[in-house]
């Protein structure tokens, strides 16, 4: 259930609404907008509790939420949301670049690797510290030594990072040393894992799992907001299709689509939607003209020594020519980067 305030509530009217929310057992959720603001109550049996809320002088309006993910809907808010990591605003005018390994592998190539990403125009350091793979005979990443150099990184170069958890455990300990908490593909409804995510109020950057509808992922970032934590950005990075000439099929219909159904900011991951370097930048661009609010991508000094996913990381000089192209695109579109 969603109330809409009158234009020009006070703050102890707001506050009034939310304190008679909590009285009924329900945790509020607030969206102020320019003008008006909108607090959903949400949960089993909500609706019982209309005539009450329809009574109180500051309430305009109580609709009803059609779709099952109710935070993360368009019906609950209608403008943009813009996720601030580290000074980073994600999900504005600004298409965001977020680039680097995908696993962190030693602190040299860490910042060899960032210094390059930043030069040619990122602005977010990605590296996996913790990785899940699909061969137990693999890298597995290092660990908090890994989330110690990126830490390190961000001190030498003023990067924001991000990097995965994997498991409840992690949430607290990325967050500790990131800027942005990755859960990813193999977690997006491990709900334990969500809701560990939701209680902290770092950014969350979901990735969609490669058989997860629309429908699923905006649910598994419901369960994320569901906690209180908002900061919520969408990542599609390719789905399992019979096509087996790439790595997955990226699914660039799925940006217009929740761009249409969420307010959150949606990114695009084509370095694993495709899986092949020499189709990355082709992809990130279309990605671009799609609407997408980001990319993040896979960058390797050497990739021919990568420890993980080699194939499909570009060096640094093929990124570097990639962010000059996306510059004129994102300008075509009435964006920036």
């Amino acid at each position: 259930m969603i109330l809409t305030l009158k234009s020009g509530s006070s703050k102890k009217e707001v506050d009034r609404v939310i304190k008679k929310i909590k009285k009924f057992g329900y945790r509020p959720h607030v969206s102020r907008g320019v003008d008006v603001t909108i607090i959903g109550m949400i949960g089993e049996r909500a609706e019982r509790y209309r005539d009450t809320f329809e009574a109180m002088e500051s309430v305009d309006h109580i609709s009803e939420i059609e779709k099952p993910y109710k935070l993360a809907s368009r019906e609950f808010k209608k403008e943009n949301t813009i996720v601030n990591a580290a000074g980073i605003k994600i999900g504005g005018k600004t298409v965001v670049i977020m680039a680097g390994p995908c696993a962190i592998e030693t602190r040299e190539i860490a910042l060899e690797t960032a210094r390059a990403v930043r030069e040619a125009g990122a602005v977010i350091f990605r590296g996996g510290a913790f990785k899940p793979r699909s061969s137990p005979y693999t890298f597995q990443g290092l660990g908090e030594k890994g989330l110690r150099y990126l830490a390190d990184v961000k001190k030498r170069t003023g990067l924001p990072t991000v990097s995965e958890a994997m498991t409840t455990s992690q949430v607290a300990l990325v967050g500790k040393y990131c800027d942005i908490i990755q859960i990813g593909a193999r977690n997006v409804q491990n709900y334990d894992l969500l809701k560990e995510a939701g209680k902290q109020r770092k950014p969350v950057l979901l990735k969609r799992g490669m058989a997860t509808t629309i429908k699923e992922l905006l649910l598994s970032a419901e369960y994320i907001m569901s906690q209180g934590n908002y900061n919520v950005i969408l990542c599609e990075r390719g789905i399992r299709t019979f096509e087996d000439a790439t790595r997955f099929t990226l699914d660039l219909n799925a940006v217009p689509v929740l761009k249409k159904a969420t307010h959150l900011p949606v990114v695009v991951d084509p370095s694993h939607g495709i899986g092949i370097r020499e189709h990355v930048a082709a992809m990130a661009k279309a990605s671009v003209a799609a609407g997408a609010d980001g990319l993040i991508l896979e960058v390797h000094p050497r990739p021919e020594e990568a420890l993980s996913d080699g194939p499909q990381s570009l060096l640094p000089e093929q990124f570097a020519k990639l962010m000059q192209e996306l510059k004129v695109l994102a300008g075509a579109v009435g964006r920036n980067i």
